[in-house]
């Protein structure tokens, strides 16, 4: 399969300028949990940075993630994500949106067992869909707290806070970028704190 095929299967990959080597993002609407917590103060779904603001308001950003998210039953879509991701070291899952179903999360889980030399990160408030028993190793499922300023809890092994003053994730720092750091891609750092923004 070629790239220009596997872009038109998946609806392409997204390029957030945060991000070491880009993303898959849907919309923000179609997080299940996301818009419930969004009409929750205190929550870190509340005013979402993905929910119509910013660059995600533009006509073309948003017919970008409905068209991944239209494609997700594609029958050859975890063909085609293998072949987009194939070569980078490090992918994030959804810089917006979420996982939508148990069988989304399955096929996320191929795509990582079929690109085993990039490491992945997925951040999620979808907590009815994660598994049970294992995940590939390659794979970092970080549950966001629903709340901010809170402590994580001992039903799941790698979490993320957000905080509304401090934090460990330098972004804020260094022009809203990663840099160098690869915290959030990391299976021994178990929790991530994030400032509000």
């Amino acid at each position: 399969m070629y790239k220009y095929e596997a872009e038109e299967i998946t609806g392409g990959l997204s390029a957030p300028g945060k991000m070491p080597e880009g993303s898959f993002n849907l919309p923000a609407s179609a997080c299940e949990t996301g818009q419930k917590l969004a009409k929750i103060p205190g929550t870190p779904c509340y005013k979402c940075y993905a929910d119509n603001r910013g660059r995600y308001r533009f006509p073309n950003v948003k017919d970008a993630l409905q068209r991944r998210l239209d494609r997700l039953t594609h029958p050859q879509w975890v063909d085609a994500m293998v072949v987009l991701i194939k070569g980078k070291k490090h992918f994030r899952w959804h810089d917006s949106g979420d996982i939508q179903s148990a069988w989304h999360l399955k096929n996320i889980f191929e795509v990582c067992k079929r690109t085993p030399d990039t490491k992945h990160w997925l951040p999620t408030q979808e907590r009815q869909y994660l598994p049970l028993g294992s995940y590939p190793d390659n794979l970092v499922i970080r549950l966001s707290n629903a709340k901010n300023n809170t402590a994580p809890g001992n039903a799941w092994s790698h979490w993320s806070t957000v905080v509304d003053s401090g934090g460990d994730c330098p972004a804020s720092k260094q022009d809203n970028k990663c840099g160098t750091c690869r915290r959030c891609w990391s299976r021994e750092v178990k929790h991530v704190t994030y400032p509000k923004h």
